[in-house]
C-alpha cells in the first residue's frame, strides 16, 4: 500500500524517523504489534515499506495491516540486533520469523560453595557459580556427570557446607560415603585444598580442555611409578583411560584448532530453516545445538544466521572471536571474523556442522510424518512439482517401457503410481501390434497412442499429472508425437529419464536435467521407471516362454489345442513330453498320435530343420 494512503500522522511519522541505527515496531489497527525489526537507517528502512509493491504476498499483507509505527533509536548495528531479538521474544508478532525451539537447555554447574557441588541444571542463577554448556539434551549432559563421578568423589548432597557447619558437626556420613562416591566432606573427612584441585580437573573436562588434564594424569603416573607406588599409579592409570576413551569421542579435527564457533544451515526453500551451532575448544565439539527458525515473510538465510548467532550470543554469554559459516550474515559483529572455509579442518567442521542441521530437520519431518503421513506425501509431491517444472501436484504418474529381445515378442508396460506408490491394479500390460522387428521409437508411439485413446474414452477425468517415459530424446520425442496426434500434447506434462546418468529429459530441450542423487523426486522416478521394466520383463519373459511351448507342439500334424492341452497338464512341460515313453503317451492320447508325436519329437535335428 503506498505511503500517500496511509493516515496523515503515520506519514509525519516516517517523514521525521531518524536516520540512525534503531529497532522499529508496526502496529495494527487495534494496538498490537504485528513487525519488529531492525536498521542501520531507520528513515530509509521504513519508508522502503511503502514505496513499491513487494514481490512477496505476505510482506503486501503485512504493509496493508500497518496502522501505526514507533521506533527505539540505538548507538550500533549490534545494539539493535539484541533489541531486535528480545523484543520478537518478548512480543512474538505474527509477521517475524520465530525461533521454534526456544526453550531451555541443560547446563552442568559447578557451585560457588566451600565444597562445591557439579550437577545439571536448567536454570541459571546469577551467584558466582560457573555454567558449562548448553547441551543439546539432557542424555548428553548425563553421560558427562558420569564420567565426571566416576572420575573423582565429588560430594551432589544439598547440605550448606561452610566451616561454621563442619565446626558445629551437623554432618552425618551417608549411602554415598560407603559406596565411595563421596569421601565426607559433611563430616570433615576431606581436604578441601585437595577437592578443590579435583573441582578444577572437573573445570577442564567441562571446557573441553581434556589435553591438558591427561597430561597432567601422564606425569603423575610416571612420577608415582618412579617412587615404586604402583597401586596409586594404577588408580591414576583407569582415570586416565576413562578420560581418554572420552576425548576420543569428542575429538573430530585437529586439535590445532584452539576455539572456534561453527554455524551449518540446512535450508531446502520452505518454512523451515534449521541452523546447528558447534562450540570447538582444541579440537574437541565441547557444545552442540541446532535451532529451529520458521520462516514468516520468505527472509533469506543470512538474515536468519544473523538472529542465530545473536541468539547463542544472548543465551549462552558466548564470547565469539573466529566464526565458520557457509555464507556471510547480514550483520557485521564488532570482535568477530566470519571465515567461509574451502577446505581444510575448518571445512570438515562445517560440514558436520551442516550434517547435524540436516539431521535434525530428517528428525522433524519423521516425527510430523508419523503423526499426519499425507504430510510426507504432500511434501515429495510438492517437491517434485518443483523439479519437474509442473502446473500441479502430480498424485497421478504414469511411466511406460518397451521389452523385446532382437526383435521377437515385443511388449510394452505401463506402471501406475497414486501419492507417490505404487497402484498395481492399474498396471497395464501391452502387446506391441503394428511394429515389425526391434524398433523402440514406433513401439512407444503405438502404446502411448493405444494407452490414452482408450482412457479418454473410459476415463477422461482419470488422466495423469505426468507421464514418464523411460528413454532418453528419442523415446520421449515419439511419445510427444503419438500425445500430438490425439490431442493431447500441452495437456500432460511428460519428461524422458536416460538410464546412464539418471538425466531427465524435456520436451524440446536438449539439455538435460540432473536431479541431486539424493533428491525424493528422483527416488520416485527411479521407483517408476524400476517397476515399469520389472513389469515389462516379467510379461515378456512369460510370453516367449509360452511362444516357444506352444510352437514345439504346434508343428506336429494331428496335435489339436485340447491334445496340447492334455499333454501339458500331465508332464507339465515339452521336455518331459520328449522324455516320456511311447506307451505313456499311448495310454493319454491313443496310439494314432502317440507314434506321430513320440516320432517328430525324437527325429534327429537335421529333418527337423
Amino acid at each position: 500500500m503506498p505511503i500517500h494512503e496511509k493516515s496523515p500522522e503515520l506519514r509525519e511519522k516516517i517523514a521525521l524517523m531518524p536516520t540512525t541505527p534503531g529497532v522499529y515496531t508496526y502496529y495494527d489497527a487495534e494496538g498490537t504489534v504485528i513487525y519488529v525489526g531492525k536498521a542501520v537507517n531507520l528513515k530509509r528502512r521504513v519508508s522502503s515499506y511503502f514505496n513499491r509493491t513487494h514481490d512477496r504476498v505476505r510482506t503486501n499483507l503485512l504493509v496493508r495491516a500497518i496502522a501505526d509505527v514507533s521506533y527505539i533509536v540505538v548507538p550500533t548495528e549490534q545494539d539493535a540486533l539484541n533489541l531486535e531479538n528480545s523484543m520478537i521474544k518478548e512480543y512474538k508478532p505474527r509477521y517475524n520469523v520465530l525461533l521454534k525451539d526456544d526453550k531451555s537447555y541443560p547446563w552442568i554447574v559447578v557451585t560457588n560453595e566451600y565444597f562445591p557441588r557439579v550437577f545439571m541444571t536448567r536454570e541459571r542463577i546469577k551467584d558466582g557459580s560457573k555454567y558449562f554448556g548448553p547441551y543439546t539434551d539432557s542424555a548428553s549432559a548425563k553421560a558427562v556427570l558420569n564420567l565426571i563421578h566416576e572420575l573423582y568423589p565429588i560430594r551432589n548432597c544439598r547440605h550448606a557446607i561452610t566451616p561454621e557447619f563442619l565446626r558445629k558437626q551437623k554432618g552425618r556420613l551417608c549411602l554415598e560415603y560407603h559406596m565411595k562416591k563421596c569421601g565426607g566432606c559433611c563430616v570433615g573427612m576431606v581436604n578441601r585444598e585437595e577437592y578443590i584441585e579435583n573441582i578444577e580437573r572437573v573445570k577442564l573436562i567441562l571446557r573441553g580442555e581434556t589435553g591438558t588434564l591427561l597430561n597432567h594424569l601422564r606425569t603423575e603416573m610416571e612420577r608415582l611409578a618412579e617412587d615404586m607406588k604402583f597401586e596409586e599409579a594404577y588408580e591414576l592409570k583407569k582415570k586416565y583411560d576413562l578420560i581418554d576413551r572420552y576425548q576420543s569421542k569428542s575429538v573430530i579435527i585437529s586439535q590445532v584448532l584452539d576455539q572456534i564457533d561453527v554455524f551449518g544451515i540446512s535450508d531446502e526453500g520452505d518454512k523451515d530453516v534449521y541452523i546447528n551451532y558447534m562450540h570447538v575448544r582444541r579440537g574437541a565439539v565441547v557444545r552442540s545445538l541446532t535451532l529451529h527458525y520458521t520462516r514468516s515473510m520468505e527472509e533469506e538465510p543470512a538474515a536468519l544466521l544473523s538472529l542465530a548467532i545473536n541468539e547463542i550470543q544472548q543465551q549462552f554469554n558466548a564470547d565469539m572471536s573466529e566464526v565458520v559459516v557457509g555464507i556471510m550474515p547480514e550483520t557485521e559483529l564488532p570482535g568477530v571474523t566470519f571465515v567461509i572455509p574451502q577446505r581444510g579442518d575448518r571445512a570438515k567442521l562445517l560440514d558436520v556442522s551442516r550434517k547435524n542441521a540436516a539431521q535434525a530437520r530428517a528428525e522433524a519431518q519423521a516425527r510430523a510424518e508419523k503423526l499426519n503421513p499425507e504430510q510426507r506425501v504432500m511434501r515429495i509431491l510438492t517437491r517434485m512439482k518443483e523439479d519437474f517444472r509442473l502446473p500441479e501436484l502430480p498424485r497421478h504418474i504414469e511411466c511406460f517401457d518397451n521389452s523385446n529381445i532382437q526383435g521377437t515378442n515385443p511388449v510394452a508396460s505401463c506402471v501406475v503410481f497414486r501419492n507417490a506408490k505404487p497402484a498395481k491394479k492399474d498396471y497395464r500390460h501391452f502387446c506391441i501390434e503394428t511394429v515389425e522387428g526391434p524398433d523402440d521409437f514406433a513401439s512407444m508411439r503405438e502404446i502411448i497412442t493405444r494407452r490414452y485413446t482408450r482412457l479418454l474414452q473410459e476415463a477422461p477425468d482419470d488422466l495423469p499429472q505426468l507421464i514418464v517415459v523411460d528413454g532418453g530424446k528419442g523415446q520421449l520425442s515419439a511419445a510427444v508425437e503419438a500425445l500430438d496426434s490425439i490431442g493431447l500434447r500441452g495437456e500432460i506434462p511428460i519428461v524422458g529419464i536416460a538410464k546412464r546418468l539418471e538425466e531427465i529429459y524435456f520436451p524440446g530441450d536438449s539439455i538435460p536435467l540432473y536431479i541431486d542423487k539424493n533428491s525424493e523426486s528422483l527416488r520416485v522416478i527411479q521407483h517408476l521407471r524400476d517397476e515399469a521394466h520389472r513389469f515389462g520383463i516379467t510379461f515378456h519373459r512369460n510370453r516367449r516362454s509360452k511362444g516357444q511351448t506352444v510352437s514345439a507342439l504346434d508343428s506336429i500334424p494331428g496335435i489339436g489345442p485340447k491334445t496340447k492341452e492334455l499333454l501339458l497338464k500331465k508332464f507339465r512341460s515339452v521336455a518331459r513330453i520328449k522324455s516320456a515313453s511311447l506307451a505313456q503317451l499311448t495310454e493319454l492320447i491313443g496310439a494314432a498320435k502317440a507314434q506321430t508325436l513320440f516320432e517328430t519329437l525324437h527325429q534327429p535335428a537335421d529333418e527337423n530343420s
